[in-house]
């Protein structure tokens, strides 16, 4: 079974949450923290390119090139 990945639009500081399967892993300031957060969760071996490509993620408000606060 596939992790569900959900990314949610960034805050006013520039984070964005970062839930797999409706658990609240952090927030995440680059998709180096969201790989990160990934392999802590036990998806092992996925990189960035992986992730910003991968269907499993939901972006919300914006992609994996979306990391400043709505003022960025």
């Amino acid at each position: 079974m596939a992790l569900r990945v959900v990314v949610s639009p960034p805050s006013p500081t520039g984070g964005r949450r970062v839930r797999v399967d409706g658990t609240i892993l952090g927030l995440a300031y680059g998709i180096g923290d969201l790989v990160e957060f990934l392999r802590r969760a036990g998806l092992e071996g996925v990189g960035e390119v992986e992730v910003a490509r991968s269907p499993l993620v939901d972006w919300r408000g914006g992609g994996p090139d979306v990391w400043g606060g709505p003022e960025a």
